[in-house]
């Protein structure tokens, strides 16, 4: 999950209905939510009216904290001006991550040591996916490779070290465990940039997948890779692991790359990674991802695209760059749900397998139920 992303944070009518139902020391107060009430009658038309169509006890009880508004009426700021920092717009407040499935993995990786990057670049869909789903289908993003990056990208909340600490030789096996445990059905395994490394952590990737599919071989496995300098054996050593598709993303449009990615890193370079893995296994399918948000242009996201397509991608996630700390670059514009569903139909138009395109998609976002319902479908109809 390249990722994110990321603190969740509640809406203005769930504040406001929270100052009222708790007291000073955030316990339940009558006497105080009376006197909330007695002070009403001297609040404007607009407060009152803003109070009465937010959240009451029964949404906190029940669970929906949903933004009661439209989206559509939302009139802030969505292209940012010099010296501003956008507010976050309604479509992309996340809940708080929760529940007996989340907790479930975050205590297994805990106890094996993993990490992942659901947690590492703070993404904010990390409950939904934990938790599973419409189709119940949990989806973790493990990260190998220990939790520090030899890269330091500009959209990236990974820690950075020239010399990260050495790989766990147990982590394969540990990885390979954990899975088994929860018993998922789809897993996407990344990694931090291993430069320090001379294949760049490749046959780490591959003895886990080897270890991944001894385990249950009807698992389907992701590897999301970095480009490992561009080194096409170690694409190779991935390639032929036995995994299923084929990840590397290329981040954003060629014109902003330097901008947005570790110098050592460049389209044309990612490319090639994404190419290579198709030449020496054709049945494998390759993915990529595209964050948007950073300035891009309509015209620049497009012939992206068909730069992919032209070689040879099978599928494309689309999603909102969101700045994850100040340290970070800011988000240029907030790209509209209206404008994803654009882009996914601009993306099969041009012939990807499928395209998953939304304000909070991520690489690996949902990546079991996005690509396991399309997959299905597309089997079915042997387009694949």
């Amino acid at each position: 999950m390249s990722l994110l992303p990321r603190s969740c944070r509640c809406g203005a009518a769930a504040t406001a209905a929270r100052r009222l139902l708790l007291g000073p020391r955030g316990r339940v107060s009558g006497s105080h939510v009376c006197n909330q009430y007695r002070a009403s009658g001297s609040l404007p038309e607009g407060k009152k009216e803003f109070l009465q169509s937010g959240p009451d006890l029964q949404d906190f009880v029940s669970g929906d904290l949903s933004d009661k508004g439209a989206w559509a009426e939302y009139k802030g700021n969505l292209k940012r001006q010099k010296g501003e920092r956008l507010r976050l717009p309604p479509w992309l407040k996340t809940r708080i991550p929760m529940g007996k499935n989340y907790n479930k993995l975050k205590n297994t990786l805990r106890s094996l040591n993993l990490h992942t990057v659901c947690e590492e670049a703070r993404c904010p869909n990390i409950g939904e996916c934990w938790g599973g789903g419409e189709y119940a289908t949990a989806t973790a993003t493990i990260m190998l490779m220990g939790d520090t990056c030899t890269r330091g990208c500009r959209f990236c909340s990974v820690k950075t070290a020239k010399n990260p600490p050495p790989l766990d030789p147990k982590e394969p096996y540990n990885t390979a465990k954990a899975i088994a445990e929860w018993g998922l059905d789809y897993v996407v395994l990344t990694s931090v940039d291993r430069d320090d490394m001379p294949d760049g952590g490749a046959e780490h990737f591959a003895k886990t997948v080897s270890h991944l599919k001894e385990r249950n071989s009807k698992i389907l496995v992701e590897c999301l890779t970095p480009d490992f300098r561009g080194d096409l054996k170690a694409v190779e050593k991935v390639a032929l692991s036995g995994l299923d598709v084929y990840a590397h993303n290329v981040e954003t449009v060629p014109e902003l790359q330097r901008k947005v990615r570790d110098p050592r890193a460049n389209f044309e370079q990612s490319i090639r990674v994404l190419k290579h893995a198709k030449e020496v296994q054709p049945g494998v399918i390759s993915k990529t991802s595209i964050m948007l948000g950073l300035g891009e242009t309509d015209e620049q996201v497009y012939s992206t695209m068909k730069l992919l397509r032209e070689a040879d991608v099978d599928c494309l996630t689309l999603g909102q760059y969101m700045q994850p700390t100040k340290r970070h670059l800011k988000v240029e514009e907030y790209i509209t749900p209206e404008k994803f569903k654009y882009w996914e139909k601009v993306g099969n138009d041009l012939g990807f397998h499928y395209t998953a395109s939304g304000p909070l998609v991520r690489s690996s976002y949902k990546a079991g139920e996005f690509f396991l319902k399309n997959l299905v479908e597309k089997r079915k109809t042997k387009a694949i």
